[in-house]
């Protein structure tokens, strides 16, 4: 990894020693929103006169500006446009042999047409492929009905949810998921019961972002997933309601209320959702070991009731300064009945030796909320300040009775009966402080900043034996761990354009510090485990446009990912009697070093290719137990190695149709020996695509047909997955002079949407299959209150973001 740290260092040096030999002759200028807020990613096209003949084309950076270099002396003028505003045109200019040419400031003002008493404004392309990002724009996706956060992931560019409802990027585990710039407070199963309460109708618009700078987090081996929410940006009261119902065997419904109020320097905004219902899976699995095999097919009904609210204002104080308070949290209660049936055998095709009936019974209760308290000063004159304040909780309860007859195959006579059950409870305080400071130096731009951060959870865990009615404590499973945290990080960022040249280089800093103490009712099997690393993480990257047609840039950086602090937890959870988890309070850090190339063709047809290398990767696993049972743990498998080829092209075919195409080839390889003839070496190949088709129809309807596909590849350490695939289909009718909007659609329409794989790990041999509701018919209403005249208002990036990320329960 030296040698691409130093080619990608050679690249940047080189390229600028040959570009500083050109005289700059060119035009800067900056835009902004009618609020005079910089925006990003406006497209400025430059214009000879008298011919009006396009000489070169670009966009804007973070801070609204732009340069358009290396340009022949004459008379121009410049265009400047967004999606959703209006079209701004300067005045004819002249350029100078030799000397650039800097515009008066460009104010862009967002498209409105009146339609009687509303006002109905432009609509943003499906997806928008940016420098830095890639966006998916939920609001505009007809097929995005009805659909939960998990499920619109599934949706988007290069992002995978496997069977376990984890979350991949580009082929990589160890994503970061942002809600409104900060990270999530969950993680893990947690993390995937929020995502699945938020509801399409909440959700603006999915970032992906897979090469993160300093200023972020450097949490996050694959990346950052950010999830914009729905934020209205009107003047005066408005608001959106929505309700939407989807069926399949069980059905889900979810009723969400938005409001904005803006008044001269106050916003005062909210988010408000519930939503219930029930979801049944099934599951088969064959284990093999040299004394026994196992065939289990399980069913899981699990039901639910989600509540969650967002509300918060912003206060601005004079020109330059604003203030603002955010409370966000969110509530599920639900419970989970499964059935599962285990055949017994000692070899594959011997005589049955035993029949189990098993049922899982569970209870559960999630809660957590954040308080974040802001400042942010900005001058714009590219000066900026932003603190941030924060203090989160997380509560878990659960409980779990778990019955288990053993019958004689053969006669039907019941054997024997083991019974349990537990409860875990789980209470997680973050407590961060962050600061970002940016300002112009050098003909660049200066970024610093700094943040601390403390977490301190507490995770009880009770077994009990179920004998003749009455429940006894284990003492050998009944533990107590307490885990603490803290991480001091400080970064420094550099970027600076020279013409058709942008580079960036920085550095960020993190010290961490913990400690995880184990108290068990059996004096032998507490445990403390501490630990204590400085760590730095560079990135950089330069991008060049080579004309108005084609632009590259060349990114790298070093990430790590920690452990989550449930997969630290030594607890033994019982799943069924065959099968238990366990944490691992060993589990070190993992570490991935990315670089990748881009290209960009017209701002529409977007090439990457990575490689990533990934030491100490975190892995599930799924080893032997005594007496035939299984366990699943965490641990640090060695080396993995991921290339990757990504592209990305929206395009029309005609004026009614549209289509966007996002394609992927991954090739990951694990490698490890943990002695004892248990050694991991597997790589795969893997293709995935994604393919959606938009038609607009007469009389305000539109149709969406998408679909994606993804090839066998690896889960994990060494599960290797089969192939799956998915075609969803949905129209929408616009209502009232587009006030209102109905959409119909269906998922999986042809039930494809199976997993399956094989896993192989010492004297293990695993089979398995699984599948859930996934063809569903869904129905949504919304619609729109009050005023949609456009005004800008603030997005929050609090400092909550890479301790949060971490939790999961089991």
């Amino acid at each position: 990894m030296k040698n691409l740290l130093l080619l990608f260092l050679v690249i940047i040096l080189s390229t600028l020693s040959l570009r500083a030999q050109h005289a700059e002759t060119g035009v800067s200028g900056s835009v902004t929103d009618e609020n005079k807020e910089p925006m990003a990613f406006a497209t400025v096209t430059l214009f000879s006169l008298p011919d009006s003949v396009m000489v070169k084309a670009g966009y804007t950076l973070d801070n609204g500006t732009f340069a358009l270099s290396h340009l022949r002396a004459g008379n121009y003028y410049v265009n400047v446009s967004f999606t959703g505003y209006e079209t701004f045109l300067t005045s004819e200019f002249t350029i100078a042999e030799q000397a650039s040419t800097t515009l008066p400031a460009i104010t862009l003002n967002p498209v409105v047409t009146e339609l009687g008493e509303i006002v109905v404004a432009t609509t943003r392309p499906i997806i928008e492929v940016k420098p830095d990002k890639t966006i998916f724009n939920v609001e505009g996706s007809i097929n995005a009905t009805g659909d939960n956060g998990l499920e619109l992931l599934q949706k988007a560019p290069g992002v995978i949810v496997d069977h376990n409802e984890r979350l991949m990027l580009l082929g990589k585990s160890g994503v970061s998921v942002y809600i409104d710039g900060r990270q999530s407070i969950l993680r893990g199963d947690d993390l995937a019961n929020f995502l699945k309460s938020l509801q399409s109708s909440q959700i603006e618009s999915i970032e992906i972002i897979t090469q993160p700078g300093s200023r972020y987090e450097a949490e996050g081996n694959a990346g950052i997933i950010n999830i914009r929410l729905i934020k209205d940006k009107s003047q005066g009261t408005n608001g959106n309601v929505s309700i939407g119902h989807d069926q399949a065997e069980h059905g889900r419904t979810n009723v969400n209320a938005n409001f904005n109020t803006r008044k001269d320097n106050v916003n005062f905004y909210g988010n408000f959702n519930i939503a219930s219902g029930a979801n049944e899976n099934f599951s088969v699995f064959e284990r093999t070991t040299p004394d026994q095999y196992v065939y289990q097919y399980k069913t899981e009904l699990n039901d639910w009731n989600n509540y969650s609210l967002r509300t918060g204002v912003d206060l601005t104080s004079g020109k330059y300064t604003t203030f603002g308070i955010l409370f966000d949290g969110y509530r599920t209660d639900g419970g989970g009945e499964s059935s599962i049936t285990t055949d017994i055998y000692p070899y594959e095709d011997g005589p049955q030796t035993s029949l189990l009936l098993g049922s899982n019974y569970t209870d559960k209760m999630d809660q957590s909320y954040l308080l974040n308290g802001n400042y942010k000063y900005d001058n714009r004159k590219g000066t900026i300040l932003n603190v941030d304040l924060d203090y989160g909780s997380f509560l878990s309860e659960a409980t779990s009775d778990q019955p288990n007859n053993y019958y004689d195959p053969v006669t039907g006579e019941l054997v024997d009966v083991k019974a349990y059950a537990s409860s875990s409870d789980t209470d997680i305080d973050i407590k961060t402080l962050k600061t970002d400071f940016e300002k112009p130096f050098a003909g660049g731009k200066l970024g610093t900043g700094f943040k601390l951060a403390s977490v301190v959870t507490n995770n009880d865990y009770i077994f009990y034996d179920a004998i003749d009615d009455t429940l006894i404590v284990d003492p050998n499973r009944t533990n107590n761990f307490d885990y603490t945290e803290n991480v001091y990080a400080a970064y420094l960022n550099y970027s600076r354009q020279w013409g058709d040249i942008s580079v960036h280089l920085g550095v960020r800093m993190e010290q961490t510090e913990s400690k995880g103490v184990l108290t068990s009712q059996t004096p032998d099997n507490g445990k403390t485990v501490e630990q204590s690393y400085l760590d730095a993480f560079p990135s950089g990257g330069i991008s060049f446009q080579l004309n108005e047609k084609n632009a590259f840039s060349l990114n790298f950086s070093r990430r790590i990912d920690r452990p989550n602090y449930q997969d630290l937890n030594p607890f033994e959870y019982i799943l069924d009697e065959l099968t238990y988890k366990k944490g691992n309070p060993f589990l070190q850090p993992q570490y991935s070093n990315n670089i990748q190339l881009n290209h960009t063709y017209k701002s529409m047809l977007s090439t990457s290719l990575s490689y990533s290398k990934t030491t100490d990767l975190m892995a599930p696993l799924t080893d032997t137990a005594s007496n035939g049972a299984v366990f699943l743990t965490t641990e640090n498998i060695a080396d993995q190695d991921v290339y990757a080829l990504n592209v990305s092209y929206p395009f029309a075919i005609s004026k009614a149709w549209n289509v966007f195409v996002n394609s992927g080839l991954t090739h990951t390889h694990n490698m490890s020996d943990f002695g004892e003839g248990k050694t991991i070496d597997v790589s795969a190949t893997t293709f995935n695509i994604y393919m959606q088709n938009t038609y607009s129809l007469p009389k305000q309807f539109t149709l969406e047909v998408s679909g994606w596909y993804r090839s066998p590849g690896i889960w994990g350490g060494n599960f290797a997955t089969d192939e799956m695939w998915a075609v969803d289909a949905g129209i929408k009718k616009s209502l009232w002079n587009q006030r209102a909007t109905l959409k119909v659609s269906v998922s999986d329409i042809f039930q494809t949407q199976r997993w399956s794989g094989t896993n192989d790990f010492g004297e293990l041999q695993v089979n398995a299959n699984g599948g859930w509701e996934s063809r569903r018919l869904k129905l949504s209403f919304s619609y729109k209150l009050g005023s949609n005249e456009i005004k800008g208002s603030r997005r929050r990036s609090t400092g909550l973001e890479d301790e949060s990320s971490r939790i999961q329960q089991n």
